[in-house]
Order: structure tokens, then C-alpha cells, then sequence
């Protein structure tokens, strides 16, 4: 059975909280893509410093919401969210009631506009669940095993051919998160771009998959492959060469081809190199070093191909994770394979690691519940359901970050709130 890799038994994913939490001012942009922090550092953040720049004003803004009955506690718990600092959120949540949606504070910092209810987000980490699941369907398909070697299909020298397509999705495969980690004594294991403000400073910039993957294989592994559990986004990008070689199409027509169109989405795609959200959207901002702040919701995602560079909505989040969980995606076969945990793996927040799911049960009248949130620099993204899809929780936070990421108490406190109301009886 793999063990927990140094450093992550006390670990929270940083983006699956809000990006950067708890990165060291010096850190890589592990801090805003999902290198693994510890969770003394995110309670230690400082929440006296959450939204020091902002609550003020934002929180006297108005929330609007619509469904079938009032939810004045999902109000609340939006509304507590930008008292804390966020500019603004939006939360969906469908259930046997209906499905409910709210908003809170601001589209944008100094402007007047609320947060669109049906705005586009960039989900970040979200992004693995539905990679997993194109993966998990070519599996289905017969084009490769879920044991089998990756290196005997992606031609990258240096690849350990012992890792296997189960290990990239589990994040048991012992390469080094091309965005960085932090061990177990705290020290930082740097990520490609250097620090936070730096990636920021560049954050126009594109990358090719085979870059970040080759920076990982150019550097010592943090452990034998399938001996212990690391999240690492290496893993899911090295997953996007693997769908490319498979199929022999892009990452992107893949999202479009096997989520996209069978289950109608009208707002998830792969943007590529595209800098700029399309259509209606919350904007995020960034709080430098030097303590400028500047509005960073254009970014060039290539950094995190396959790992968290999606773009979507609450709606077809909520659509997606629906039909995932109903069967509709995956042979059931597959799809409990997904939902199968690896005990000792994973973060207490979030619970323990499946195939691209994170896996919880909540406890007496609650029951389990499957997630994967995400977030990249400014966005911070809710993706939780029931596993049968019945009720369904999907929500976005844009926010200023900053290299400590301040907001990041409130927001643990806030989506364990929120879940516990959606799913508890």
C-alpha cells in the first residue's frame, strides 16, 4: 500500500482551497496551482489579514439569488465570503428542491456590476476530474490499460516505464509537480516559473505540456513510482500527452468530443493559449510583494495543460458532475475504480484521493460526498456532489490573492460550512 509522501499527511492542496494558500512569499506558482501545503501554514495565513484591502467596501454590496425556496443559510455563507475579502461569489447548488443560485458582492473591483450568476470561471483543478474521466473512457475503449505502462505510449526519454496510467491519475506516480512542493520539514522544492510575483509578472506567457512535463522528468522523483501519494500536476498534464497520443487529436477537441457535446455544455472549453474569458465573467485580482494589486483575470493557462486550465460555469459544472456520478461518462466498472479511494492518500479537508475525485464521508446524516475544487491565481472553485447526482454543489470565489493567500481560513471554514448544509440532513 503506497504511503503518504513526505510532507502531505498534514497537507492541504493549495488551489483546491484558493490559490497560493500557504506558500511561502518565495514560492513557486505550486502556490497558485496545486503544490502541496501545509495546513498549519493556511490556519497560521493569518485571518486577521483576510480582505484587509477590501471587506470594507464590498461588504455592503447586495446578493441576488433565484430557485424554487430560500436559502438565507447558502446566502449567508456567500455574503460571509466577501465580508471576508472576496470581491465576489456565486454558488449553484441543485437538489429534490431544485436547483437554487446566489450571488454576492462585486463583478469586479471598484466597479458597481454583482457577479453574473451563469459567469465563466477558470476552474483549475476541477480540470483533473474531467480529465480523468477522457483517460478513464479510453481505458473503456481498449486503447490502453489502466495498468499499463504510460511510457510505452508517450515517447518522453526519461520516463519511468514502471509508471503506469493508474498511478498518473492517483498521484502515486512520484514526479515532481512541475509548480512545486514542499516537503515535510517545509522546505520548497521549486516549480518552473519561480516564485508567485513572478509568475504573475509573466503571466501572458504560454508553455507547451512537454516543457512542463520535462522539467518534472529533469529532476529527481520524489519517491519510487506506486510507493507513496504525492498530488502533482505533472501527472495530469503528462495525462494530456498521453490522450493526444491516443487519439491523435488535441486535448481540447477531446473535451469537446466526450464531455462537451454529449452532455450539451455551453460554457466549458479548453482555451489554449487564449488569454481572455469570453462572455460574461467575475474578474480576479493579485496582490504583489510590493502590495500593488493588479487585475490578472487575463492569463495564458498553457501552464497548467490538462491540470487546471479549464474554463467553465457553476451550470455545466453541476451538468457535468451529475452525469459523471449517474453513469452516464464511465462503465460502472470504471467509474467505482474512479470512486475508490487510496487509504492514507489525499488531504482531511478534502478526504482521500480516488482517480481524479477526492472521496469524504462527512459522517451521521450526511453521508459521502465526491469533489475536486480548483482554482488558479484570483478564482477559486466549489465542485462537490452525491454519488448517486442527485444534489449537487458547484460554486466560484474571485477574490485578490497574495503570495499567503489571507483568504484561505475563511474559505476552508466557508466550503465546510456549505457542504455540510447542502449535504447533511
Amino acid at each position: 500500500m503506497p504511503r503518504l509522501a513526505a510532507g502531505a499527511g498534514a497537507a492541504i492542496l493549495t488551489v483546491a482551497l484558493l490559490a497560493g494558500a500557504a506558500a511561502p512569499a518565495t514560492a513557486a506558482p505550486g502556490a497558485a496551482a496545486d503544490a502541496v501545503s501545509s495546513a498549519a501554514g493556511v490556519a497560521s495565513a493569518g485571518a486577521a489579514a483576510a480582505g484587509a484591502a477590501t471587506a470594507g467596501p464590498l461588504a455592503a454590496v447586495g446578493s441576488g439569488e433565484t430557485g424554487p425556496e430560500n436559502r438565507p443559510e447558502l446566502r449567508r455563507a456567500l455574503q460571509r465570503l466577501v465580508d471576508a475579502g472576496a470581491v465576489g461569489a456565486q454558488l449553484r447548488v441543485t437538489d429534490e428542491n431544485g436547483t437554487w443560485t446566489g450571488t454576492a458582492g462585486r463583478r469586479s473591483l471598484g466597479g458597481h456590476g454583482g457577479v453574473p450568476a451563469d459567469g465563466r470561471f477558470r476552474i483549475g483543478s476541477a480540470t483533473k476530474t474531467i480529465t480523468a474521466t477522457i483517460v478513464l473512457q479510453l481505458v473503456a475503449e481498449g486503447r490502453i490499460g489502466l495498468d499499463d505502462p504510460v511510457a510505452g505510449v508517450v515517447p518522453l526519454d526519461g520516463l519511468d516505464p514502471r509508471i503506469t496510467v493508474r498511478m498518473l491519475l492517483q498521484h502515486t506516480s512520484g514526479l515532481l509537480s512541475y509548480s512545486g512542493a514542499i516537503d515535510a520539514d517545509g522546505t520548497y522544492v521549486p516549480g518552473i516559473a519561480g516564485t508567485l510575483d513572478e509568475l504573475m509578472a509573466n503571466r501572458l506567457r504560454g508553455h507547451e505540456p512537454e516543457e512542463l512535463v520535462r522539467y518534472a522528468l529533469d529532476r529527481p522523483a520524489r519517491f519510487e513510482p506506486g510507493t507513496a501519494w504525492e498530488y502533482s500536476n505533472t501527472n495530469y498534464t503528462l495525462a494530456v500527452l498521453l490522450v493526444e497520443a491516443l487519439t491523435g487529436e488535441s486535448y481540447g477537441q477531446q473535451v469537446a468530443e466526450r464531455i462537451v457535446r454529449p452532455l450539451g455544455l455551453r460554457d466549458t472549453f479548453a482555451p489554449g493559449d487564449r488569454t481572455a474569458i469570453p462572455g460574461p465573467h467575475a474578474h480576479a485580482y493579485y496582490r504583489f510583494a510590493d502590495g500593488h494589486v493588479e487585475d490578472v483575470t487575463r492569463m495564458n493557462p498553457s501552464g497548467f495543460a490538462g491540470a487546471g486550465d479549464l474554463i467553465s460555469t457553476t451550470a455545466d459544472l453541476g451538468t457535468f458532475a451529475t452525469a459523471l456520478a449517474a453513469g452516464e461518462l464511465l462503465p460502472s466498472a470504471l467509474l467505482e475504480e474512479m470512486r475508490t479511494p487510496l487509504a492514507g492518500s489525499g488531504v482531511p479537508v478534502y478526504g482521500e484521493y480516488g482517480l481524479g475525485l477526492f472521496v469524504q464521508d462527512l459522517g451521521p446524516g450526511c453521508g459521502v460526498v465526491v469533489s475536486h475544487n480548483g482554482g488558479l491565481p484570483g478564482y477559486a472553485t466549489l465542485m462537490y456532489t452525491s454519488p448517486d447526482g442527485a444534489t449537487t454543489l458547484t460554486g466560484s470565489v474571485n477574490y485578490t490573492d497574495d503570495a499567503t493567500n489571507s483568504l484561505a481560513p475563511e474559505f476552508i471554514a466557508t466550503t465546510a460550512h456549505l457542504t455540510r448544509e447542502v449535504f447533511c440532513a
